[in-house]
């Protein structure tokens, strides 16, 4: 009996294999003993499967078993509305599923027999199959291609039976739209067989739950069924314009479970066993890792998505690395310059291995030459070589310099798993780098291997055609090139050859845009080539309103937008999407409020538009409550967190603006602005450690602002870090040419490093004194002058490197002129040093710069003057008793009585007296001799 039953899971596990293996690279025949009816009924929608029929699956013999009426409970009356969708799909499908899975009769009774672990198991896999069909389906007709007209229903022909048509339903697929909208962002264009995917969905998430409560979930069958519903949903996501929080929620919990299951080749060597080669092994779970850390990846999680890319390498057995040869570029170069390449190696199996059963047959798409075939205009089109040409001797030192152990990645024949790493790692240099000229050439060397390649899948090609393809677009010799080709890759999407079988192997382990993203780029770059024309046929064919408004507005016809959107609306006046694109080009407010109506309160960026348009007139108190309402649908849009926070931060709300803009830069670490924002209202909260922080994420960023450079200054000084204060003055004046001064900042510089030598002085005098009175007496403390001097010469150092930072950016100031104050600094800056002249200086031109015709009738003026006056006189009185010259006495004598004479009308003030006092002082040290 146990022997039966552990056959009956070994069968069991062999179909899901199966069923993973239809979207695998290679794999090797599974041998499948039947065992029951249900058995069997898996087999023939796997057939359906594998040879690309996912019609044929979802109206089998097995999708009829789940949903005929028969079998269950009624078929519900179907009609052309919302409301028929929402029961059919919420209500009807789940109950099917659940009544299935549980072996209930249409009377709501079980049968006699019910269903024992294997056996719901069985009924779990069949529910997958189906569900996987249907998402195939889907992803050929909005993926893959080749595009095909699939009934727009999934179980049309079970509702309708064999030959009848469901196309008078045209409401289902606007609900369909809507529930996959409901996650909190619009769809990016317009797609085909929104049912299917929805269909999907709710088959394999109610199957989850069901097996979930039951605890039969991953003990011993239907493992994978967290894998399907991760891929699933990034699927969905990619339909999405913006990333979704609740998508993501669920992808972090579906991978996690799918790590724990499938998550490493031992793993899966233990739940396969006999079944499954350890090659097959290391394939499945280096494809596992390609698309978790593709989903990673999607929602900018760059790190996390390195770890992933790193295990797919290390399981597929692949080290790679960059690594330079001189060579030739262009047809007529004359002179060889350096290129980048990959180098690598493959350890344990031959990288030369062939592609699988029949996979290198169907899917080679290259030239008896190892290079790409592509169609002579590509090559023609552009003098620029499609890969580089390496000169033979260079190529040559290079082996030898890598050892037998490394070879350019071009002269190897890399499996699929591999050539899916190094697209995975170019993905991951597009998206970790800025966007520049710099960081599309170190992509270029991935792209390039690829393209070496003498057989690659469908897949891998394809995606290796469009990085190639944005690479080119960007400059001016290649980018006829790369039009012609994008046109070839749209074409290709259509062509029937190869079929939907081989396309879809590896479909999930690269990022393949969907194909009205592919085409939105192509007529992206169509109007970059100027073909505007071309480009709004496009535009409109996938309903991108906002692209065609653009394209109408560069033509100057743009009631001619308005009236395509408003006919549009006359035949679809409940899509959420056209009332918006109308909003925008009427910038009328009760547009938005439609979608809203119309979408059930579900659009968000319905949401998104009003809470700009109250923010535009002023009404910040709405804009806040109408952007929370916004970023509670969907969290994970940077900008609305970033809109929030200044809506907050006009409404006096520092709170929700320090929140908003602290989730802001949770999701997009490389905002600037959010930072700054972070930083100022930190320091208006009177928090300058945090406010610190905060400044230096934003400079990363902005260097470029001078008032950003100011704020973080003070904060530096306030915190006590004074060298990156200092720096950080330096940034501002060499920023505004010398113009912006902060003689604030600067004073309080001096006065921290007056009062550091001050103390620094007086510790070495009383220590002195100490020293003298332990050698008057022998009952004394010891005291050792070395040590107790240099208890913290790091302090020492650091003192010394600030004065010399500020008498360098004083230098820099008095050089292009300098008022009073700065002068007085600079004074104060030299006495520090011990320049008693130059301090001398630096106090006369301060004097002169007070001195004027104002001097004499503005007291707080002639204040300052007294002052620095003072100032000069007792420096001229230290030179003179350090060097015993009374010329200085005489000078200081000379500029006091000058002062007193002229500011008579000052005599009742405190300066003047002190004046008085001071010259008194004077003359009394003339006459000492």
């Amino acid at each position: 009996m146990a022997e039966h039953q552990y056959s009956q899971f070994s069968s069991l596990r062999a179909l899901e294999l199966r069923l993973l293996n239809s979207t695998l690279p290679s794999h090797q025949p599974i041998p499948i003993t039947s065992f029951s009816h249900l058995h069997t009924l898996i087999e023939q929608v796997l057939q359906f499967i594998e040879l690309g029929q996912y019609t044929q699956a979802l109206s089998s013999n097995a999708a009829k078993l789940i949903f005929s009426s028969q079998q269950q409970q009624p078929l519900p009356v179907i009609n052309d509305s919302s409301d028929s969708a929402e029961y059919f799909y919420s209500e009807f499908v789940p109950n099917c599923v659940a009544l299935f899975i549980n072996n209930i009769h249409d009377d709501g009774v079980e049968d006699s027999s019910p269903p024992n672990g294997v056996e719901k198991l069985y009924r779990a896999v069949l529910l997958m199959a189906v569900a996987v069909a249907a998402l195939l389906g889907f992803t050929q007709c909005n993926i893959t291609g080749p595009i095909v007209k699939l009934p727009p229903m999934p179980l049309g022909a079970i509702v309708f039976g064999e030959g009848a048509s469901s196309d008078g339903l045209p409401e289902w697929e606007v609900w369909a739209q809507k529930e996959l909208m409901s996650v909190g962002s619009d769809l990016r264009a317009k797609f085909l067989n929104l049912q299917y995917i929805t269909f999907a969905k709710i088959l394999l998430m109610r199957t989850k739950d069901l097996l979930s409560e039951g605890n039969d979930l991953g003990a011993d069958g239907a493992r994978s069924i967290s894998w399907w519903l991760a891929r699933l949903l990034i699927i969905q996501q990619k339909l999405l314009d913006d990333p979704s929080s609740s998508l993501f929620d669920l992808l972090q919990v579906f991978t996690r479970e799918s790590i724990q299951h499938i998550g490493s080749p031992e793993k899966i060597r233990y739940y396969w066993a006999s079944l499954i080669s350890e090659e097959d092994a290391s394939s499945i779970v280096s494809m596992f890792h390609l698309e978790a850390g593709i989903m990673e990846l999607t929602y900018g999680r760059v790190d996390a998505s390195r770890v992933h890319f790193e295990s797919a390498a290390a399981t597929s057995r692949l080290n790679f690395s960059l690594s330079g040869a001189l060579g030739f570029r262009t047809l007529h170069q004359a002179e060889p310059k350096a290129q980048l390449f990959l180098v690598g190696s493959a350890d344990g199996n031959d990288c030369s291995a062939s592609l699988g059963n029949d996979f290198q047959n169907k899917v080679s798409t290259r030239g008896e030459n190892g290079f790409p075939q592509r169609p002579s205009e590509t090559h023609e089109a552009s003098d620029i070589l499609m890969t580089p040409r390496f000169l033979e001797d260079d190529k040559k030192l290079e082996c030898s310099a890598q050892g037998a152990q490394n070879h350019s990645i071009a002269s190897m024949q890399l499996k699929p798993t591999q050539q899916a790493v190094i697209l995975a790692q170019c993905l991951s240099i597009e998206k970790r780098a800025r966007s520049d000229e710099l960081q599309r050439w170190e992509m270029a060397p991935y792209i390039e291997a690829i393209d070496s390649q003498q057989s690659s899948p469908f897949m891998l090609q394809h995606l290796c055609d469009i990085l190639r393809i944005r690479w080119e677009a960007t400059r001016g010799r290649t980018k006829q090139r790369a039009l012609l080709m994008m046109d070839k890759v749209v074409q290709g999407i259509y062509d029937p050859y190869p079929g939907a079988t081989q396309r879809m192997h590896c479909c999930f382990g690269v990022n393949i845009p969907t194909v009205p993203a592919l085409r939105k780029e192509f007529g992206d770059l169509l109007v970059s080539c100027g073909l505007i024309g071309e480009a709004v046929k496009v535009y409109e064919d996938l309903e991108l309103w906002d692209n065609l408004i653009y394209c109408y507005r560069l033509m100057e016809k743009k009631a001619s937008a308005v009236e395509l959107i408003q006919a549009r609306l006359s035949e679809r006046p409940s899509d959420p999407r056209l009332w918006c694109s109308l909003g925008d080009v009427t910038n009328d407010d009760k547009c938005y409020e439609k979608a809203q109506e119309v979408s059930g309160n579900k659009s968000t960026r319905a949401q998104r538009a009003l809470a700009r348009s109250a923010y535009n007139k002023g009404e910040y108190e709405k804009s806040k409550d109408l952007w929370e309402s916004a970023m509670a649908m969907n969290s994970m849009y940077p900008d609305g967190w970033f809109a929030l926070g200044a809506a907050a931060l006009k409404a006096r709300d520092v709170e929700k603006a320090l929140d908003g803009f602290t989730r802001a830069v949770q999701l997009d670490p490389e905002n600037g602005e959010a930072w700054n924002n972070i930083a100022c209202l930190h320091m208006v909260k009177k928090k300058n450690k945090e406010a610190f922080i905060a400044f230096k994420e934003a400079l990363k960023l902005k260097r470029d602002s001078w008032q950003m450079w100011e704020n973080f200054s003070r904060v530096a000084a306030d915190i006590g870090n004074f060298s990156q204060a200092l720096e950080a003055v330096q940034k501002v004046l060499d920023m505004t040419n010398k113009k912006r001064i902060d003689v604030e900042l600067l004073e309080r510089m001096l006065q921290e490093l007056e009062l550091r030598t001050s103390t620094s002085h007086s510790e070495c005098h009383a220590l002195r004194d100490i020293s003298d009175s332990a050698e008057a007496g022998s009952n004394m403390i010891n005291v050792d002058p070395l040590t107790s001097s240099d208890k913290d010469p790091a302090r020492e150092r650091e003192t010394e490197h600030l004065i010399q930072l500020v008498g360098k950016i004083l230098r820099k100031i008095v050089q292009t002129g300098g008022d009073a104050e700065v002068w007085g600094l600079y004074a104060r800056w030299h006495k520090l040093k011990g320049d008693l002249a130059m301090c001398s200086e630096a106090l006369l031109k301060q004097v002169r710069s007070y001195q004027g015709s104002d001097l004499w009738k503005d007291k707080d003026r002639f204040t300052k003057f007294a002052h620095a006056s003072l100032e000069l006189c007792k420096v001229y009185q230290e030179i003179a008793r350090r060097n015993g010259s009374h010329r200085e006495l005489s000078a200081a004598e000379m500029h006091l009585k000058s002062t007193i004479k002229q500011a008579e009308a000052f005599s009742y003030t405190k300066e003047y007296q002190y004046i008085l006092a001071f010259l008194d002082e004077v003359k009394a040290a003339q006459a000492t001799p």
